[in-house]
């Protein structure tokens, strides 16, 4: 054998190719042979001794010019998931045909290979090294056998000087997507390399490009092994696509489009809806699907519906437990809506009374729901119905009236739900009096409110006004300039009547608000003497019955604006693009993409089923809301006049409030003009957390402001977030600009903070504290009745069955309270915020350290919050039927639970 043949090596044996002494590698050999424990290893200790040390006779200058070349042996370890949840013709169909045809398919070669790729280049050839393709055994007797997951190997041989293995390319020559969920190679010196996947590998046949995964270890673009370089390059290319074709549900492609696919007009023509996004109707841009064109609308891309699926990137869809849940929630409103909908057509559809609300709930008098009793017996499946449907057919009470079923009738509570409620980032504090418009005079009429002095004065506590706005102790919910100009078209649309509300608030010496004056605001054209009507805390019957129907007509107002414009627009569209982009500019590679990594899950699946059955034309949205078919063309408005990124952050939308002002002497460096403010109190707590553990990740890979200008890939993603995804509003001046470490460190803490704890105060509450329609309608089908009107006499002969027709049908109600619950659900795969779940930082101990302090600090909040809820001082968290805020303790089961943080906006 010749002095330069290879002999097959444990990576411990090899200390000698790395210089080591003649005694060390024997020693090395023998522990080695020792280990195995058998004849083969002895016969290898022969073989090196009688061959291998040859060499060493020769001249110190020919081992030099032949280096000794070792053949490592290596061993690839890739686990993979099972599809979970086959009905009987799946399995079946698996059984018969799907099985058999890949064992076919394995003895004809055609199985799951694997190659890698060294973070080294050859220099001979310039290019990176890599290894020959390994076949992945076991494929066919592992996806019969039981279990969610299954463990392929390969063995194989490698030349020592590999170096490090940085890639993983597979194909897949099956004729079925497989999920991958890691992989792990061990046998090169430089130690076990590990490969985080958590992917879709497609069928060759499907798609003909090898799949690459790259090690878990990231880096920066300047700071990429020269083996790498040209893959990590061409790996974004993939990503990105051409721009054309329509998308296929098994690629792995992101780009951007306007949102021209919200209306149906081939369906019908009152189904047609404008393109969001352009000069006419500025909006984000979404993730493009490239569908055909409608027949009837060229501009309108041609509809997909549910339940059929709609594209989003493979990656990006939802998991099996998701799916699952949905599944089920769509059910329960199979379930739940069918009841009611047989009650609406005997009774006309309209409540008889809270009762009949109440039966929808568990503990309610079940679903007779104040029938005549001889309905019954005309419908003698409807028994059976409810014995077999029970636990489906009803709802869980909202906790909203389970300490207090009637606290929503009060001023105090109406007012606490505006800082502890779904939507508790519309109040801001009132600095000029009256309130003033915005709006174009010579088109809506007076800029000044209507609301006056005397109008206030008797509520204040003896305080003047001029007194009261020096003490701050003035607050306003001002819905004024986002309904007017749309309210003639929305009153117009049957089944909704509303008003463009100003509803101020006094802070009371016990610290908590109570509502002062509500401005109902007609739209121009109707007659001055109804156009601006004002409203004030009632001194008898009729009153207390109109003010009531005012607080309603405000709460309508508040749930448009909070599903629209802070639920919808503000963490859902807007932070689309920033998703895009980072798939698109970002490598798997770069730390950045591996920070933001577990804030993008799900949430472009999620997005996508919005714009199919949520804001889409006839959606739920348009049907539940007040603002209607004006829904998508009132959040563009919200978009172009008032969202700016820069003060999208916690501390920033509290100062733009007027709800804080900054002052370094004070918790988290802000004073509140409300000391208890539960969602900013617990919020503040969050956001530091986010920012310190975002602001370590970041310092840690940008040691200087030159090392930001430097990253070409970081650069690209938030001009390309900005330029192309906010294209609408990406020449305004008060964008961050990323110049440092810190500004990284800022628009990260903001993206952050928006996908996870501002999307869960916004969300994760809809049932708990808005499934009590009449505590919270989303939208209002009569004006509050004047003297003069038709109708006024209807209302004092009986004002409480006409604030009932007032609200939602029974039917509606019964719909849109299986909506939100559905929306409010966790599902048992969520990951909260601070849980490791699948983020590995074990390349970095300084990372994995301030991670670690993040997830510790999320247990502390989590406490601390349990301990404010415990405060009685704190009253509008704490006392006799008043509820705890929740919304923010970081973790949660399933369920609706009315708390958990998760990391993204995932549903």
């Amino acid at each position: 054998m010749a002095a330069t043949s290879s002999v097959i090596l444990s990576s411990r044996s090899c200390q000698f190719l790395r210089g080591g002494s003649r005694k060390a590698m024997v020693a090395s050999i023998s522990e080695s042979s020792r280990v195995r424990g058998t004849r083969r290893g002895a016969g290898l200790v022969t073989a090196v001794l009688s061959e291998k040390l040859v060499p060493l006779r020769s001249p110190p200058e020919v081992l030099s010019d032949r280096p000794l070349q070792a053949q490592l042996k290596i061993r690839v370890s890739i686990t993979i998931r099972r599809i979970k949840g086959e009905n009987w013709k799946e399995k079946l169909l698996n059984n018969l045909v799907i099985h058999p045809l890949e064992a076919l398919e394995d003895r004809l070669g055609r199985h799951l290979s694997l190659e890698l790729v060294s973070t080294d280049v050859d220099a001979r050839t310039k290019r990176a090294k890599t290894t020959r393709e390994a076949v992945l055994g076991g494929w066919t007797e592992k996806m019969k056998a039981g279990g969610d997951k299954a463990v392929l190997t390969a063995e194989f041989t490698s030349d020592s000087s590999f170096g490090t293995p940085g890639a993983a390319v597979l194909t897949n020559r099956h004729h079925r997507e497989f999920f991958v969920e890691s992989i792990v190679v061990e046998g090169f010196l430089s130690g076990p390399a590990h490969f985080s996947c958590h992917s879709w590998v497609q069928s060759c046949w499907e798609q003909p490009d090898k799949r690459v995964f790259f090690s878990d270890k990231p880096c920066l673009p300047s700071e990429t092994p020269a083996g790498l370089r040209e893959l990590r390059k061409k790996e974004l290319e993939a990503i990105r696509g051409d721009g054309g074709g329509e998308r296929r549900l098994s690629d792995r492609i992101y780009d951007f489009d306007v949102y021209n696919d919200l209306g149906n007009p081939d369906k019908a023509p009152d189904l047609a809806r404008p393109v969001l996004g352009g000069p006419e109707l500025p909006f984000p841009r979404r993730c493009r699907t490239g569908r055909r064109p409608a027949e009837s609308d060229a501009s309108t891309e041609s509809r997909i519906e549910d339940p059929l699926p709609i594209y989003v990137p493979r990656d990006d869809a939802f998991e099996e437990g998701r799916i699952d849940m949905l599944e089920e929630g769509k059910r329960k409103a199979m379930h739940r809506v069918f009841i009611p909908a047989i009650v609406a057509g005997f009774s006309g559809g309209e409540l008889g009374g809270l009762h009949h609300i109440d039966s929808l709930y568990k503990e309610g008098i079940r679903i007779k729901l104040g029938l005549a009793e001889d309905l019954l017996s005309k419908l003698p499946f409807f028994g059976k119905i409810q014995e077999a449907t029970q636990g489906k057919l009803l709802f869980d009470t909202p906790a909203i009236i389970s300490k207090d079923k009637f606290a929503w009738l009060r001023d105090d509570e109406f007012a606490r739900q505006v800082i502890a409620g779904i939507n508790p980032v519309g109040i801001e504090r009132l600095t000029v009096f009256p309130p003033v418009s915005k709006l174009d005079p010579s088109v809506y009429g007076p800029s000044e409110s209507a609301i006056k002095e005397e109008h206030l004065l008797g509520h204040l506590e003896g305080m003047s006004i001029q007194q009261a706005l020096e003490e701050k102790k003035l607050f306003v919910l001002d819905y004024h300039d986002i309904y007017l100009p749309f309210l003639n078209r929305i009153n117009s649309q049957e089944g909704r009547k509303g008003y463009a509300t100003r509803t101020v608030f006094f802070q009371t010496a016990q610290g908590t608000l109570k509502p002062v004056a509500i401005e109902l605001r007609l739209p121009p054209g109707t007659p001055p003497s109804r156009a601006r009507r004002v409203m004030t805390p009632p001194g008898d019957a009729t009153s207390a019955w109109l003010w009531q129907m005012a607080k309603a007509h405000v709460s309508s107002n508040d749930a448009g604006v909070h599903q629209l414009v802070n639920h919808w627009l503000r963490t859902h569209a807007t932070v689309e693009p920033f998703i895009l982009a980072a798939n698109r500019r970002l490598s798997s590679l770069h730390p950045i993409f591996q920070l933001l990594k577990p804030h993008m899950r799900y949430t472009l699946h999620t997005n996508a089923l919005a714009r199919q059955i949520l804001v889409n034309a006839g959606g739920v949205i348009e049907s539940f809301f007040s603002p209607g078919v004006l829904s998508n063309e009132m959040a563009s408005a919200a978009y172009a006049e008032t969202w700016r990124f820069d003060q999208e952050g916690l501390p920033a939308d509290l100062i733009r409030r007027g709800m804080a002002e900054p002052d370094p002497s004070q918790p988290h460096g802000l004073r509140l003009a409300l000391e208890d403010y539960p969602y900013a109190n617990d919020g503040l707590l969050i956001w530091d957390a986010i920012k310190t553990w975002v602001s370590k990740f970041v310092a840690a890979h940008y040691p200087s402001a030159n090392h930001v200008a430097a990253d070409q890939e970081l650069q690209s993603w938030y001009e390309e977030a900005v330029n192309v995804g906010h294209a609408d509003v990406s020449s305004a001046e008060w964008w961050p600009r990323l110049r440092s470490a810190d500004d990284v460190a800022g628009v990260l803490t903001t993206l952050i903070w928006l996908a996870s704890a501002q999307h869960a105060a916004l969300n994760f509450g809809q049932y708990p504290l808005g499934g009590y329609v009449p505590s919270r309608p989303p939208l209002m089908r009569r004006l509050v009745p004047e003297e003069g009107d038709p109708e006024y006499q209807n209302f004092l002969a009986d004002p409480h069955k006409f604030f009932l027709s007032s609200l939602p049908s029974l039917l509606q109600t019964a719909m849109f309270m299986t909506v939100i619950d559905t929306l409010s659900t966790h599902s048992s795969d969520e990951e909260y915020l601070g849980e490791k779940g699948l983020q590995s930082y074990s390349w970095s101990p300084a990372v994995a350290e301030a991670f670690n302090e993040f997830t510790d600090e999320m247990g502390r909040i989590e406490q601390e919050i349990s301990r404010r809820n415990a405060d009685p001082r704190r009253r509008n968290r704490s006392g006799a039927g008043v509820l705890p805020y929740d919304l923010l303790i970081p973790s949660s089961g399933p369920g609706a639970t009315c708390r958990g943080v998760p990391n993204s906006v995932s549903i």
